[in-house]
Formats: C-alpha cells, sequence, structure tokens
C-alpha cells in the first residue's frame, strides 16, 4: 500500500493506515491544505472550487471528503459529479472559479485514487504551489470556517455535455465532414467516464458507434494503461466489427490511442503526430512535446515549416514550453494532446474530434495513415543500482562521455544522436535510472539501450 505526495498532488492506494495510504484521513489533510492555500489568510473574498471525479469504485467516497472539507472551509463547490480531468479543466475558467479539484488516479489500478489540483486557469499547480500545500499539509495549519460561513454546493452534471460542445466548435473540427463519411468506431472506456463521452462526442459527429467497456461502474476489465499488452478485447473487436479504428481512453480520459482498422495498435506516440500533422495543416506554428517523446513529431513539424522543442516530462513544463514558444499544439508521447485553442491540458475529447476530421478529408484507411509517418521504435528500461551509489555523478560521467553530441540535461540526461537518442532519468523515490531510446528499428532501439545500460554499469563498477 503506497501513499505518494507530490508537487502535482496526493496519490496513493486506498485502506489502510493513516499517512501510509489514501485513507478518509488523508484525502481531508490534503483537501484542507489545498483549500487552505487558495485562502491565503483572505477571509474577506468568497473562493469557489470545481469539483469532478472519475468512476473508480473509491470516488464517491473520496468525492464527499473532499466537497465537504472545502465547504468546512467556507469555500463553494461546483460539484460535477462524474467527470473527466479534461472537463473539470474546461469548466474551471467557465465557472471563474481559484481553482478545481479532479479525483482521478489516471491509469493507475482500481485500488488506487489520488487529488489532482488545478489553479484558476483550469491549469496544474505550478511545482511552487505544490510545494507550499505540501508544507501546510505538514503543519495542518487549517482554518476551518465558523457555522454562518460554510459554502455552498452547486451540482452541475451538465459538463460533459458543455466540454463536447466546446469541442465542436472549434475551427477546425468539421462534424459535417466526418458524419459524411459514416465512420464506424469501437470505444474501449475501461467502465469509467470516457465511456459515456467519448460515444456522445462520436454520435454527435455522425459515427456509428460500437461500445466496449462503457458502463461507468469503476470495475476495470483490464490493466487501464492504454499499452498494448492490455488491449486484446478491442483489437480482435475492431477486426471483427470491420470498424475503420478504435479508441482507447484512460479512466480520466486523458491518455487517448487508436487501434488501427487492422486491429494493430496505431501507437500512444503517433496518436500526437497525427492530431499535429492536420492541426500544422490548417494552422502552421510550432510544436511542444516532452524529451522521452518520438522524434516523428520533431519531422511532422519540420515538414510544416514549424520549429519543435522538447520540455522535462510532466504536462506542467510541456505546457510552460508551449506558451514559452507559443505552439500551435503540444502533449505527450503517452497519448495526451494539448491544444491551446480550447485549454492547456491533455485531452482525448479534442483529440477525438480532430484525429476524425483529419481522416475525413483523406482517401485511406487508419493503418494506412499510420504508415505514412516517419517510422521509429522506442524501448523503455530501467537500471537498478545500490542506494550506495550516487546517480547523479553517473550521469554526470555519460554526459561527459557524449559532450561531443547534441545534449540536454533540464531534465536528466537527453542525448541526441543523427539516427537515434537516449533518454535517461534518475528516480526521485529509489536508485533506478530510466532508460529510454528510440531508433529506426526495433533492433537498434533495443541494441542501444543494452549498449547504455553496459556502460551506466561500467561507470558505476558493477
Amino acid at each position: 500500500m503506497t501513499l505518494i505526495k507530490s508537487i502535482s498532488g496526493i496519490r496513493g492506494t486506498i485502506g489502510g493506515k493513516v499517512g501510509d495510504n489514501l485513507t478518509p484521513v488523508d484525502a481531508v489533510k490534503f483537501a484542507s491544505a489545498y483549500g487552505t492555500f487558495l485562502k491565503n489568510g483572505n477571509s474577506d473574498k468568497k473562493f469557489k472550487v470545481v469539483v469532478g471525479r472519475d468512476a473508480r469504485i473509491s470516488g464517491p467516497m473520496i468525492h464527499n471528503l473532499v466537497v465537504n472539507t472545502l465547504i468546512g472551509l467556507g469555500i463553494d463547490v461546483i460539484d460535477l459529479g462524474l467527470s473527466t480531468t479534461p472537463t473539470v479543466e474546461v469548466a474551471v475558467p467557465l465557472e471563474k472559479a481559484d481553482g478545481g479539484i479532479i479525483l482521478t488516479a489516471s491509469h493507475n489500478p482500481k485500488q488506487w485514487n489520488a487529488l489532482k489540483l488545478l489553479n484558476e486557469k483550469g491549469e496544474f499547480l505550478s511545482g511552487a504551489d505544490g510545494a507550499k500545500i505540501l508544507e501546510i499539509a505538514e503543519a495542518e495549519a487549517f482554518d476551518f470556517s465558523e457555522v454562518d460561513d460554510l459554502g455552498e454546493i452547486t451540482i452541475n452534471d451538465a459538463y460533459m455535455d458543455i466540454h463536447i460542445d466546446e469541442v465542436l466548435d472549434l475551427p477546425l473540427v468539421d462534424a459535417e465532414a466526418v458524419a459524411k463519411r459514416k465512420f464506424k468506431v469501437v470505444v474501449d472506456g475501461v467502465n469509467s467516464s470516457g465511456g459515456i463521452v467519448i460515444p456522445n462526442l462520436l454520435e454527435q459527429m455522425g459515427v456509428e458507434v460500437v461500445k466496449l467497456y462503457c458502463e461507468p461502474n469503476g470495475h476495470f476489465p483490464h490493466n487501464p494503461e492504454p499499452l498494448k499488452e492490455h488491449l486484446g478485447d478491442i483489437c480482435k473487436l475492431v477486426v471483427e466489427e470491420k470498424a475503420d479504428f478504435g479508441i482507447v481512453v484512460d479512466p480520466d480520459v486523458d491518455r487517448l490511442a487508436f487501434i488501427s482498422n487492422d486491429g494493430e495498435m496505431f501507437g500512444e506516440e503517433y496518436t500526437l503526430v497525427a492530431v499535429a500533422d492536420y492541426v500544422l495543416s490548417k494552422t502552421p506554428g510550432n510544436t511542444v512535446s516532452n524529451m522521452s517523446s518520438s522524434r516523428a513529431l520533431r519531422d511532422i513539424t519540420e515538414k510544416h515549416s514549424g520549429n519543435y522543442q522538447a520540455s522535462a516530462v510532466g504536462e506542467v513544463n510541456v505546457v510552460e514550453l508551449m506558451k514559452k514558444t507559443n505552439a500551435i499544439i503540444g502533449g505527450e508521447g503517452n497519448g495526451g494532446i494539448i491544444y491551446p485553442e480550447l485549454h492547456y491540458g491533455r485531452d482525448s475529447l479534442v483529440g477525438v474530434a480532430l484525429f476524425l476530421t483529419h481522416l475525413a478529408a483523406l482517401d485511406m484507411t487508419v493503418a494506412e495513415l499510420r504508415a505514412s509517418y516517419p517510422q521509429y521504435y522506442m524501448s523503455k528500461n530501467k537500471i537498478e543500482l545500490t542506494p550506495q551509489i550516487d546517480v547523479d555523478a553517473i550521469l554526470e560521467a555519460m554526459t561527459e562521455k557524449y559532450k561531443t553530441e547534441n545534449i540536454s540535461t533540464i531534465d536528466g540526461v537527453k542525448i541526441d544522436f543523427a539516427e537515434n537518442w537516449v533518454h535517461l532519468r534518475k528516480s526521485n523515490t529509489e536508485p533506478i535510472i530510466r532508460i529510454y531510446t528510440e531508433a529506426k528499428t526495433q533492433q537498434e532501439a533495443d541494441h542501444l539501450a543494452l549498449r547504455i545500460i553496459e556502460e551506466i554499469k561500467a561507470v558505476a563498477g558493477l
């Protein structure tokens, strides 16, 4: 059982002892810290927070604890109930709220839940603000309101529909063109809120929907991380139904994966590549993804005469660099699409609508579209070291070894070779170095990873 406190929120497993897991006491403690941070000693203003949750089994319990804690702090709550991460992000500015909380453990299994914290823009908190909340929680410096100053709850369960409307209103989304193509799509909603909102969006775009695991009961039928090894059922069903493609989302609907018409994975890394290809063809500009994402986005960006840059890993870092470079589109290679025209957050609804519009204008299958993009293959490994080994010293030694190459050290060590790359990142919690490589063949990516692992072992004296 685990409780992970970080600058982006609190995440843990349900049950167990206080402080070791995400117990009711811990949920109240961190909701109190967040509300106290927002108020910042200001007792004159009435504060407002948007709260939504995914469909996991512990959702209603954690939801009630968090909402009533905020009420106890004198903060009004806009309660979206069952929702998605991007929906809450969209709702915060529309409601002119001071912040938002999403209750979801994203792609983690059902025993996990989490509090994801947003600012008044509906974006994830900065590292500095997250650190302040952790300090407040540690000190338990809470000041609850008296009875006449308690907050109020306003229930608004229309926001998933509002979110769909906002997506369909985007200039680059063409529902009429999509409807004319009469697409048939299989949707795996992993029995969470994506099983409601994604089919609704598709139907409003004139798409025939085949539902798979779209009952929002929180009983995940497979590991909810949308990786190939977990998606055998939808890959099979796409072929059986002779569907144009399949859509898979994680429980909070911020990660998006496609299944091609032949039942093969389109590839999470290529979700962003395909959507960016369409967006850049209509609105040329810059792009951003994180350092562990595919080089294919760089290639597509340069094809459209834009400039690509890589940020440190983490959505908040991607967003920060997107703003700095005025990026038209960005995201992460895990299937996260960030389209600032709507909001600065990973959003599967935006990704689905833009992808469909892109496909509607093309005379090719999804498999053929995937084959049209630059072909890259990744290898993801890790090397476990003893606690006595200085991981930072190893990374410095690798930086020195490859100092004549194109190197970035803003997040571990990223070495860009002419035909491939390697990204070394240390764990913040254990003596591990994660090793990501990418090349033009799987064999080359695997070989590069093995070579780097041997070089790390040599430096470490293993």
